[in-house]
């Protein structure tokens, strides 16, 4: 499992975002230790699973209430924010595509609706939402399991999984 910044930096598509990792505003080794604990991916799978949700949506509310991140998110526009929420993303992706070996679905589902903004607006915190189940992240990325799986069989990949994280 992805527990350091090393890992994240070795993915092909990690290694962008090599300045959200280095940024001394935000550490985020914390934002990758708070994603790879066991009861938190477990909630990511049974968002996509059971609530048919993207699996940022299963922890989303917790994410955006660490005081780092929701200081980040409030002090910064979301101009200067963009590149973290994407390399949260993409955090997202490694744990569910790599070592959960599922399957991106190239759909997007929502996660919040933002507040009516002018455009270019620079004021830090000024983009938020005003409906949905997070504050600062609008959209994440699906998945769906491999193909042809059992639920069985994918409970049991998680366990795997989650045991490797111990």
């Amino acid at each position: 499992m992805i527990k350091t910044i090393a890992v994240f930096l070795n993915d092909k598509q990690g290694n962008t975002f090599s300045d959200v990792a280095n940024d001394n505003r935000i550490d985020f080794q914390k934002v990758i230790g708070f994603f790879s604990r066991p009861d938190r991916i477990r909630r990511l799978v049974e968002s996509e699973i059971d609530h048919d949700r993207p699996p940022l949506a299963g922890v989303i509310r917790e994410f955006e209430m660490q005081p780092q991140v929701d200081n980040f998110l409030r002090s910064y526009d979301a101009h200067t924010t963009r590149r973290f929420r994407q390399a949260v993303g993409v955090l997202i992706r490694i744990i569910m595509v790599d070592f959960l070996g599922w399957s991106k679905t190239g759909r997007k589902g929502s996660l919040g609706k933002r507040a009516q903004v002018p455009p270019r607006t620079t004021t830090p915190g000024a983009y938020y939402n005003v409906k949905g189940l997070a504050i600062w992240f609008t959209r994440a990325e699906r998945y769906e399991p491999a193909p042809m799986l059992s639920m069985d069989e994918i409970r049991e990949n998680l366990r795997k999984s989650l045991e490797e994280t111990k």
